[in-house]
């Protein structure tokens, strides 16, 4: 049975992006950058998110082809998670929202230019 997925971020300097998602995002870092395949597995309630050491500039989906996520995060209580990134100095792509496809959403952009939705299906 397909449980989750950990979406794999790479980034330049993923010390910077680490450090980031914990700082702005409360995300636990857990550092493995002495393995054979540095990276920080990245955790916040039940969602992991892996960075990986890139070695050429990172291009976010929604510059490389016009739209779209770089992840979409399954969350609730998103009026307290816009409230905490705005006291973080997060940036926010879309205020918190209901879409076209009937999802309660909020976008933000990480560091690395991506966009991560944190949305929920309005019922």
């Amino acid at each position: 049975m397909v449980k989750s997925i950990s979406p794999i971020f790479p980034s330049t300097d993923i010390g910077m992006t680490g450090k980031y998602y914990e700082e702005k995002l409360g995300f636990k870092q857990v550092k493995y950058l002495n393995s054979s395949e540095p990276h920080i597995c990245l955790y916040l309630d039940d969602v992991e998110i892996i960075l990986t050491q890139a070695i050429k500039k990172i291009v976010p989906n929604h510059e490389m082809y016009g739209y779209g996520y770089d992840a979409y995060v399954y969350a609730d209580n998103q009026e307290k998670l816009q409230f905490a990134c705005e006291e973080k100095g997060v940036k926010i792509v879309r205020r918190l929202g209901v879409t076209d496809y009937h999802n309660r959403e909020l976008v933000i952009e990480d560091i690395d230019g991506r966009w991560i939705a944190f949305g929920l299906k309005e019922i």
